[in-house]
């Protein structure tokens, strides 16, 4: 049985995706799902942090000074403002962020990673990779890993191509 389901792709134009072609996106969404679902299970049962802990402390690791201004923290980590808001007031109270003012901007804050936040960081650091190694780099062939680099790096650039250029 040759299934056919059509979605429009700009306002004359329709693409069909074949029925091999949707098992193909649902089983790389179901995998990234319960991948992502795991991860979290596990910095939940080992560091106490949920992924999105761990996804703003290491990008506050990562950066100068380990802080960031709201806005460059949500950018990084392609969080809506409100998401990130909520997030941070959570890990304030737990004590690994904390938001201090700008002194250069009076209106302006800073996102630090407090000593507790580093400390519970670097503890996850392992035991994540670990996970990252045995759920998925461990099954995979390197041929895949390059094949997956590839495939992401091209649907990572039409992301973010104009959306004008996508449409056409």
């Amino acid at each position: 049985m040759s299934t056919k389901c059509r979605y429009a792709g700009g306002m004359s134009e329709v693409s069909e995706v074949d029925e091999s072609e949707w098992e193909l996106f649902s089983a790389f969404a179901t995998m990234y799902t319960e991948l992502m679902r795991e991860f979290d299970r596990r910095l939940q049962r080992d560091a106490g942090i949920s992924q999105g802990d761990y996804g703003v402390m290491l990008t506050l690791f990562r950066a100068p000074d380990r802080r960031l201004r709201p806005g460059a923290l949500g950018e990084a980590l392609g969080w809506e403002k409100s998401r990130l808001s909520h997030q941070l007031t959570r890990m304030a109270a737990r004590g690994l962020v904390e938001r201090v003012e700008c002194d250069t901007d009076g209106r302006g804050t800073w996102v630090l990673l407090t000593r507790d936040g580093r400390r519970a960081l670097l503890g996850s650091m392992r035991d994540h990779a670990a996970a990252i190694r045995t759920l998925f780099l461990d099954v995979l062939e390197p041929h895949e890993k390059r094949a997956i680099a590839d495939a992401s790096a091209r649907v990572l650039e039409r992301l973010n191509e104009p959306a004008a250029l996508r449409a056409g």
